[in-house]
């Protein structure tokens, strides 16, 4: 099987939890060959392109594009005007482990589970990925492991310097480069219509959660998601690369929203 029939097989896997034997009616392979050919189209997109998600060094992130973003996304309604970009977690079902049990299993979703990081920009692009970590641990406990304060530290700024932060939830701890809502406790009219607003905006990055499950329902399958039996992490880092490629190609509803034009195929791939 060459790289292009293998990776026509990854992508119709990813994008439905189709099991092996139904592929080879399609494919002609036996089911070894197949289960082969689609682990090596997994393990060479993770390998190739993760660091597409692992750092804010890319060329769509550079500190001209930075402030383009920040001003689009003020321009639809948010007060700050140094804003770039959002940060949220998600909670991902597993097939309840045979062992950690306790570790795994989110009492708020009241799920077995693993969660993941993501910073989104209004072009519809997941700008970073973290994860997994077990499905208890609290979004600030993603926050300091992923070490994504550092790497603002060093990238959130414009071309003259100025500061650009991301914005979260109320989970968040409120930096220079990140921001988060008044607490709700005494809060007066005007802080209330700030969270408001940067609500309506923030909104978003939840939506690109929604994209990288709606377009490859393989990482939605609880079934398949067995920690100990697949590689539930690369396979979601991969499923969130491949959605990056197809709003690359196609657009997405965060991108409509702002009317920014994501990045070309061959810009985020370069």
């Amino acid at each position: 099987m060459d790289g292009l029939e293998a990776l026509c097989l990854g992508l119709q896997r990813y994008a439905y939890p189709c099991r092996y034997g139904d592929l080879v009616k399609d494919y002609r392979r036996p089911v070894p060959q197949l289960c082969l050919a689609f682990n090596w189209v997994t393990n060479f997109i993770f390998d190739a392109h993760k660091h597409r998600l692992t750092t804010l060094e890319q060329h769509w992130l550079a500190p001209q594009q930075l402030r383009i973003y920040a001003d689009v996304i003020h321009q639809k309604g948010a007060p700050l005007n140094n804003c770039w970009g959002f940060i949220d977690g998600t909670v991902r079902p597993i097939c309840r482990p045979g062992e950690h049990q306790r570790v795994a299993y989110n009492g708020h979703k009241r799920v077995h589970s693993l969660k993941y990081q993501s910073v989104t920009s209004p072009n519809g692009m997941i700008a970073n990925l973290y994860g997994p970590v077990e499905g208890r641990r609290h979004d600030a406990y993603l926050l300091r492991e992923s070490g994504l304060l550092t790497m603002l530290e060093g990238g959130s700024h414009d071309a003259e310097g100025n500061l650009l932060c991301i914005y979260g939830d109320p989970a968040y701890p409120v930096r220079p480069q990140l921001q988060a809502p008044f607490p709700t406790a005494n809060i007066t009219p005007e802080q209330a219509a700030f969270n408001r607003a940067m609500s309506k905006v923030r909104i978003t990055v939840e939506w690109s959660f929604g994209d990288v499950i709606n377009f490859f329902k393989y990482t939605d399958f609880k079934k398949s998601q067995k920690i100990l039996l697949s590689s539930c992490a690369k396979m979601y880092m991969v499923s969130a690369i491949l959605t990056n490629a197809h709003t690359c190609i196609y657009g997405n509803n965060t991108s409509s929203y702002f009317e920014l034009q994501p990045p070309s195929l061959d810009e985020y791939f370069q």
